[in-house]
């Protein structure tokens, strides 16, 4: 069948678009960025990827008439501007009027477990979205998920940097809520499993793993399996805002998604029970399973997607490609150039830098830079990096944005998401044994240029140090050729 997949880089697209095309489906996947979809995924014929954005009519010409199935997969609770309820709003009617130009025979869309009369801001959005999609002429199946527990998951990750980093734990009383954890593969499989089934036509479906627990269980239980001991003691007086500092400055999540997320787990989240499961075959899998699932994913380096991905620099959500060449005029420049020896080896080098491996060179200070960032509403360092060895367009990389990163051509381009008075890339290039590292940063007013020369006696020895390390490796052998 053909199958429309929106958000398609976004963390369950990605995890399900394998899915159909290993069932040999016919797949559309709309991005509103081509340079952000990965390379490795486009050789297959059943495969083709439009340029869509469900907030701009205008794009929604390209859309195909032939479609069996939509997936629709868009959310915007982590945007930085405007109200993310009112866009999620305008994409679902814009989708609604596209779709009613097609044949397609059934709209699939995934939203939250919803069963109380008082809604977080995130969950009465998601049931907006809901309404306006079942508006449509188009059969709905709705698949409402707790939450999700996977490798690269919002709430594993949160989860993950809570329980590793806090022995002991002052928390709000929201962890006493009860919700109904489910694994990434179990969604997958509901997702998959619904389609063109006639009997889910017009029907919504809690869906959710066998355990209910409270998130305090939850943190407790991720502590077992990885083998630590962790106490957590319930405070009555901690208020929404300060949870969401507590999250914000402790996890790698952003401000405005710890602010959803703490409004969303003072609601209970436990499924209505149904009979989809047992419909459709699925083995739902335990939350102390869907952890060591999870773990299983990433020691063997082969986490697909991860929510840090969405982008949080408001500037890039017009494009990658508008930035990939760095600008010229009106710009301060840190460039240095040295010979190396071997250039794959050097390419493998600038292909692991940041998250667990740092940035070779004065990694205390670029963790200091990181809290800094923290400490002015930033993204900090704690988002670290997909995958240790894989990188593509539109991953994050600590507190930059990968806006290319080709082996082919043997360059690696980053933007800053970091809070700075101005705009900032770094490049890395290799041209006939030559690695040349770049640092560009364009300033904004007085501010921009007093930072720059603020910081300017630091860049002398980080990029010298930098380039070094990455050229010759920790073994400090001597340099066949001087650092420009």
């Amino acid at each position: 069948m053909k199958i429309l997949l929106t958000g398609a880089t976004g963390y369950i697209a990605r995890r399900l678009l394998p899915v159909l095309l290993e069932a040999g489906h016919e797949v559309v996947c709309c991005v509103r960025d081509l340079n952000r979809f990965p390379e490795e995924a486009l050789n297959t014929e059943l495969l083709q990827v439009i340029e869509v954005d469900f907030l701009r009519q205008e794009t929604l010409a390209s859309l195909p008439a032939e479609v069996d199935v939509a997936f629709y997969l868009i959310h915007s609770m982590a945007s930085t501007t405007g109200d993310f309820s009112s866009l999620e709003a305008t994409a679902a009617r814009n989708f609604v009027k596209a779709m009613e130009q097609t044949n397609v025979q059934q709209v699939v869309y995934l939203s939250g477990i919803i069963n109380e009369r008082h809604l977080s801001k995130h969950l009465q959005s998601r049931r907006q979205v809901e309404q306006i999609l079942a508006s449509g002429k188009t059969p709905l199946t709705t698949l409402r998920a707790g939450i999700i527990v996977g490798s690269g998951s919002a709430s594993f990750e949160i989860i993950r940097d809570l329980v590793e980093k806090l022995p002991v734990m002052i928390a709000p009383r929201w962890l006493n809520t009860h919700c109904q954890p489910i694994a990434i593969r179990n969604v997958i499989e509901f997702l998959a499993g619904v389609m063109l089934r006639q009997e889910t036509y017009h029907q919504s479906f809690d869906i959710g793993g066998p355990d209910i627990l409270t998130y305090k269980e939850m943190l407790l239980r991720f502590a077992r399996v990885r083998g630590l001991t962790r106490r957590i003691f319930i405070v009555p007086v901690m208020t929404p805002r300060l949870s969401s500092y507590w999250l914000y400055f402790v996890t790698a999540t952003s401000y405005n998604l710890a602010r959803n997320l703490v409004d969303s787990m003072k609601v209970e989240m436990v499924c209505t029970p149904n009979h989809l499961a047992q419909t459709l075959g699925i083995q739902l899998i335990t939350y102390t399973q869907a952890i060591e699932q999870a773990f299983d994913r990433i020691e063997q380096n082969e986490v697909v997607s991860s929510w840090k991905d969405a982008l949080s620099s408001n500037i890039l959500s017009k494009g990658i490609a508008q930035h990939i060449e760095t600008p010229v005029n009106g710009c301060y420049r840190d460039v240095r150039k040295v010979h190396v020896a071997d250039p794959e080896v050097v390419l493998q080098r600038i292909w692991a830098i940041g998250g667990q491996n740092g940035w070779y060179y004065g990694n205390w200070l670029w963790g200091l830079r990181g809290l800094m960032d923290k400490l002015v509403g930033g993204v900090g360092l704690r988002r670290g990096r997909r995958s240790p060895t894989k990188i593509q367009a539109g991953d994050t990389l600590d507190f930059w944005r990968v806006l290319l990163a080709s082996k082919k051509q043997q360059r690696l381009l980053l933007y800053a998401e970091m809070k700075l008075p101005g705009e900032a890339w770094l490049e890395f290039k290799i041209t006939d044994h030559m690695l040349e590292q770049t640092a560009t940063f364009r300033p904004l007013g007085l501010w921009g240029r007093l930072y720059w020369y603020a910081v300017l006696p630091f860049h002398g020895f980080i990029f010298k140090g930098m380039i070094n390390q990455i050229a010759y490796g920790s073994n400090k052998e001597k340099p066949v050729a001087p650092v420009v």
